[in-house]
């Protein structure tokens, strides 16, 4: 994957699996490219130019890839400077830092904390978007109100121009006599015009920067190549300043009407002290509840149809309070009735202040998570960016976004608003069809519109985030033919060819070229095995669901653990969609299903869920590679980890049959050269040791013969009945597990049952893509547990990876009623343990213990650990929470041929650091975490059922 071609340029990454990720941004533009380039040096970023170069390619400049307009794409070079140019110098006596430009934002803020500063423009993509980019296409963020654009915060540049020659920039010059002669010669002889054009409001960063050449602003260079988005040059270093943040901050959260009057009164809230004014509509947040597992999301805020974020400084915390409750008074009485609205008074619904750092995370989480949200409404529709950075006046923002919403009713269309109201930036993503030439040809007619409009409240194209692909083209509506003439003037000065970033501001490609979501990706006839009911049974439609925002690049959170171990586009959730897409279009990934490059991409997905949650629209890349898998394979042999893995259910259990046999086969097991050669034999990885299988009883058998013996306590007439799911790794492998899950339940109070007959979730067969079986075993298991469901019996998990395979069996069998009726009454061993608790239900004593605990990435991608913490607290565990994701085994991921090593990557992360540097216990429900940590390190692994049991008062 990342070898090189067969050229002479070293790194280069020329294969379909890569050069497909990379064909699309967070835009709804589409270009594949010839190759991709991660330069490790300047020397390196050189070559690459010069490589293009001969070639007659155009160089595009890359760094997190967010870009919401098509900057970051194209179809020559990429030079993807985000995996190793990310180095960071801090000055803290000059309050500013040099930094390469593939450096993460929160990476220069978390470098720069350590001296008491940050640097100001922070993105809502601040997690993933680096200095370069930002700078590239002059981001701001919510606390531009307050510190500015990107461009207000560069001091200096360093970069390559498209000859490979390098040149600095500052503010009163540059490095290079005849660029310096050239751009004050074009400033002498146009000041006027830019003058009149340029710089009017502080979000007017459409088209070149050129303000910052004239005299008022000292001829400053380097702010002018800010917003250049890659055309002029390729930057290598970057100076910026950093700011110091205020002692404390409180955020006021202010509820209007709907988003007019939100918007109108944004103007009359920039005040000293002020920091972010950030707007958005009660549509957004129908949106995120729509979303599993999001339906308490925003609770905190006040009522009303939209709202402003106010985060307010203060020299301590309660003058922070102080402050923003003196916003919300002075809000109140600041309010107008709207003239458009029949007896309005224009009051503020309501208002809240949040001083509580965790709960104003989780109202922030709402509003950065915006530009994903939006993109799928609450009733499932699909909604683009396009119009998506569009900015005016501050004072004219309320009677701009009336108009737009007008223009857009007009249309047909339907928008939900956000972005920086403070500002007069709005965002918005807006219901287009962009699956049909009519539709497109709409969409055209709409930009072109809009693009007038916003020129009659005299603003701009482009508030933040350049003009790329989706803007560049609108520039003829803002400027005069003398600036857009200037414009390719400027470009000129530092790129005579025309070689960096073509289409983009000079020479612009239409608004409406080759958008990814267009029509071609639907030629490809796929029949889901799965319902994808979200998408309407559609299979590109879920592929359709990534939009590109990049969450799955981010250092925090369970998402994506391939990508966060090698650091790899293709290893994103957002590049193997892209693979999936281009699969689907078939021009450059033919066959389909059967397509090798997508089978590539595919492979390092461990299957752990944290997408289908974690990521903004719910991209759920495992079951995408599991439809994948199971069209791949259907008419081909499969990999025999497959057949050893994916048929573990059966051999399990044949194991268990037979008297002796587990016992026999683990001491076998232990010799270990034979244990290799059965390991290499079946496709398995031979660094790993075989699972053990159980001794002497299954759970199941146990269970049986405790009956029959009379051993098993009398319920209590009342006794409430609950099914322990016997899933076939704690039923075959560690069934003491089981027995420690059934005495818990018991002294609890519960009369448990177990399912009659042979039962199985089908987990492995769909992790392998065996699809057919799965809905064999998953039909046999429903059939099993009828009677219980029509009882409305309760149904308790050992193994959480199961317990979610069960709570999906619906999309896999949508026409079987049980399978829907099944899942609200599944749960997991801590909630039913949780629920007893509070009813007054506690037979345990206090173990009083320090814990390392590793929750199980599907329970966290869908259920959470929060019983299970409330359990463990009560039982008096210090608790130390792995926030890494998943383990790396993956069940039969890790032990794949191939996967080693990101396998033990992720458990590097932090599972094995912290379990190594603990003394306690280690607590971990997955049987393949406590694989993960058995075979990792010296310490074992134990399912809370134990703990609990350990600690139940006899």
């Amino acid at each position: 994957m990342t070898t090189s071609s067969a050229s002479d340029l070293l790194g280069l990454r020329a294969d379909l699996a890569t050069r497909a990720a990379y064909t699309s941004d967070a835009s709804i533009y589409r270009r594949m490219p010839a190759g991709v380039l991660e330069p490790t040096s300047e020397g390196h970023l050189a070559q690459g130019l010069a490589w293009a170069r001969a070639r007659g390619l155009g160089v595009i400049s890359r760094g997190g890839g967010t870009s919401v307009a098509g900057n970051a794409i194209g179809e020559g070079l990429v030079l993807d400077t985000s995996r190793y140019l990310n180095d960071c110098q801090i000055d803290p006596e000059q309050s500013c830092a040099t930094v390469q430009p593939g450096l993460v934002c929160d990476d220069l803020r978390t470098a720069a904390a350590v001296h008491g500063l940050t640097y100001g423009p922070d993105p809502s993509t601040h997690s993933r978007c680096t200095i370069g980019g930002m700078v590239a296409n002059n981001a701001c963020g919510s606390h531009s109100v307050a510190w500015g654009t990107s461009a207000e915060n560069l001091r200096a540049v360093r970069m390559l121009l498209a000859d490979g020659r390098v040149f600095e920039a500052w503010k009163g010059g540059c490095d290079d006599p005849r660029i310096e002669a050239e751009l004050r010669s074009l400033v002498q002889q146009n000041a006027e015009l830019i003058r009149a054009e340029l710089g009017r409001f502080p979000r007017q960063v459409s088209g070149y920067g050129l303000h910052y050449l004239l005299p008022e602003k000292g001829f400053d260079v380097a702010k002018a190549l800010a917003g250049s988005e890659g055309t002029c040059g390729v930057f290598t270093q970057l100076t910026v300043d950093l700011v110091r943040p205020p002692a404390a901050t409180a955020l006021a959260v202010l509820g209007y009407p709907d988003a007019f009057a939100a918007a109108r009164a944004a103007a009359t809230l920039r005040r000293p002290g002020v920091l972010t004014i950030e707007g958005m509509g009660s549509d957004l947040l129908a949106a995120l509840r729509s979303r599993p597992g999001r339906g308490q999301d925003g609770q905190a805020l006040p009522a009303g149809g939209a709202w402003l974020y106010c985060e307010v400084a203060g020299a301590d915390p309660a003058g922070a309070q102080a402050a923003a409750e003196e916003l919300l008074e002075f809000a109140g009485a600041q309010a107008q009735p709207d003239p458009d609205r029949a007896g309005s008074t224009g009051e503020v619904v309501t208002g809240v202040v949040v001083t509580d750092r965790a709960q104003s995370r989780l109202l922030w989480g709402i509003r950065e998570a915006a530009a994903g949200i939006a993109t799928r409404r609450a009733d499932g529709g699909e909604a683009w960016p396009g119009w998506e950075d569009s900015a005016v006046p501050v004072e004219h923002l309320a009677d701009y976004l009336r108009d737009l919403y007008a223009l857009m009713a007009e249309r047909g269309l339907r928008g939900i608003p956000f972005g920086h109201f403070g500002e007069g930036c709005i965002h918005v993503r807006i219901d287009f069809d962009l699956g049909s030439e009519q539709g497109i040809a709409a969409y055209r007619e709409f930009i072109v519109d809009a693009a007038k409009l916003v020129h009659r409240y005299g603003g701009s194209v482009s508030g933040e985030h350049g003009d790329g692909r989706a803007r560049s083209e609108m520039l003829a509506q803002m400027y005069s033919p003398q600036m857009l003439a200037l414009f390719a003037r400027f470009k000129a000065i530092f790129d005579p060819d025309g070689a960096l970033n073509p289409g983009v501001l000079v020479n612009p490609e239409p608004v409406d070229d080759r958008l990814r979501p267009g029509p071609g990706l639907r030629t490809h006839v796929v029949i889901p095995v799965h319902a994808l009911s979200r998408d309407g049974g559609d299979f590109a439609s879920a592929i359709n669901r990534c939009v590109g925002v990049g969450v799955c690049r981010s250092d925090t959170g369970a998402m994506c653990p391939s990508y966060q171990a090698t650091r790899d586009e293709v290893h994103t959730t957002r590049g193997r969609a892209r693979v999936l897409a281009e699969m689907l279009r078939g021009e450059n990934l033919t066959g389909g299903w059967d397509n090798p490059q997508t089978l590539e991409a595919l492979d390092l997905c461990l299957s752990c869920k944290a997408c289908s949650t974690e990521c903004p629209v719910n991209v759920d890349m495992a079951t995408y590679k599991a439809e994948f898998l199971h069209h791949h394979y259907a008419h081909r042999r499969r990999p025999m980890a497959h057949y050893a893995m994916g048929w573990l259910p059966v051999s399990a259990a044949l194991v268990s049959a037979l008297p002796g046999l587990g016992k026999a086969v683990n001491q076998a097991m232990r010799v270990r050269p034979l244990e290799k050669a059965v390991l290499r034999a079946a496709g398995l990885e031979t660094r790993r040791s075989m699972v053990s299988f159980a001794e002497h009883l299954s759970l199941a058998q146990w269970f049986a013969q405790r009956a029959r013996r009379g051993q098993a306590p009398m319920p209590a007439p009342q006794a409430p009945v609950i099914v322990l799911w016997p899933d076939t790794f704690t039923n075959h492998l560690s069934p003491h597990v089981g027995i420690a899950g059934v005495e818990v339940l018991e002294a609890l109070g519960f009369h448990v049952v177990l399912p009659r007959g042979p039962v199985c979730c089908g987990l492995t067969w769909h992790s392998t893509g065996q699809l057919d079986v799965t809905k064999a075993a998953l039909r046999r298991s429903l059939t099993a547990l009828a009677p219980h469901i029509a009882a409305g019996h309760r149904v308790v998990g050992l193994e959480p990876s199961c317990l979610v395979m069960l709570s999906e069996a619906h999309e896999l069998l949508p026409e079987d009623e049980r399978a829907r009726a099944l899942k609200p009454l599944l749960a997991t061993f801590a909630e039913i343990v949780d629920e007893r608790a509070e009813a007054g239900n506690w037979p345990f004593a206090r173990i009083e213990a320090k814990a390392v605990t590793q929750v199980h990435c599907h329970q966290k991608a869908t259920r959470g650990s929060a019983p299970d913490e409330r359990v463990l607290a009560r039982l008096g565990v210090d608790l130390d929470l792995v926030g890494g994701g998943c383990c790396g085994l993956a069940g039969n991921f890790g032990f794949e041929q191939g996967h080693y090593e990101v396998s033990q990557a992720c458990a590097e992360r932090e599972l094995f650091p912290k379990v190594n540097a603990g003394d306690g216990l280690v607590i971990a429900d997955g049987f393949s975490c406590r694989t993960q940590v058995g075979q990792g390190t010296e310490a074992t692994g134990r399912h809370l059922a134990e703990v609990l049991r350990s600690a139940l008062v006899r």
